[in-house]
């Protein structure tokens, strides 16, 4: 070969490129809820053996409304919301990696808390902040990221 380098440089760009993901490593998944199938987003986006769930509140989804009781109640039932979406794509709660949680009031850490490690005993990797409101008034709202 007369010019080996060129030949090093060609491999490592053809390298480059055929390693990075196509378009069709990504699935958008439709709702397993028919009334949020109008929904501006994706329940789930599956990307190189990951899951990324939306965020979750604490609506009974059978009611479309958000459940009564406080924090606790609520953050019981986002997290079955969370729950249901991975069962519906045949995972559980032991394959979630990372959990984004969003509280209405940070007062409210220690009762989310208390509900949250009855859910995840291998406790994935978290960050926890307060926002000024969320969506429907919800007291709490939890995206997680889940490995297939």
């Amino acid at each position: 070969m007369k010019n080996p380098s060129l030949f090093i440089i060609v491999l490592f760009v053809f390298g480059i490129f055929s390693c990075q993901p196509k378009n069709k490593d990504i699935t958008f998944h439709k709702s397993h809820e028919p009334k949020k199938a109008q929904a501006p987003f994706s329940d789930v986006v599956e990307a190189n053996g990951f899951l990324f769930l939306a965020g979750q509140v604490g609506m009974d989804h059978s009611t479309r409304t958000l459940v009564q009781g406080g924090i606790e109640k609520e953050t019981k039932q986002c997290i079955e919301n969370i729950k249901a979406v991975l069962e519906h794509h045949e995972l559980s709660l032991d394959r979630v990696v990372k959990c984004t949680v969003i509280l209405k009031d940070i007062n409210d850490f220690t009762a989310f808390n208390e509900v949250y490690k009855t859910y995840f005993p291998n406790k994935p990797a978290r960050t926890t902040f307060a926002a000024s409101g969320l969506a429907v008034g919800a007291s709490i709202e939890i995206e997680v990221i889940a490995v297939k």
